[in-house]
């Protein structure tokens, strides 16, 4: 059974950072695309960044560019996010997907409140 797991969460002010992790685990073969989501209440789910399987080729939404950047350990099955400049608007639960397009199954997401 695959399990993605988000942490690192919280309450922070504009202009703070933040480092989200997500552990992935059962999967058969990999490494995988893999992808940021996220979703604001009462919003539709937006897609964030996304990675390689080997971490070479990277990709953000033009609403996070140049503030947020992903990255990977494959020997750890771990995702993260470097959140940096963050705003009121990136308030959301995010999500990591298995997968380019960021429309894979997602686990548990973590919520991050931008508020001050």
């Amino acid at each position: 059974e695959v399990q993605l797991q988000a942490s690192g969460g919280g309450t922070v002010k504009p202009g703070g950072s933040l480092r989200l992790s997500c552990v992935a685990s059962g999967f058969t073969s990999g490494p995988y695309d893999m992808s940021w989501v996220r979703q604001a209440p009462g919003k539709e789910p937006e897609w964030v960044s996304r990675i390689s399987s080997g971490g070479g080729t990277t990709d953000s939404a033009d609403s996070v560019k140049g503030r947020f950047t992903i990255s990977r350990d494959n020997a750890k099955n771990t995702l993260y996010l470097q959140m940096n400049s963050v705003k009121p608007e990136d308030t959301a639960v995010y999500y990591c997907t298995k997968g380019w397009d960021g429309l894979g199954p997602r686990g548990q997401g973590t919520l991050v409140t931008v508020s001050s």
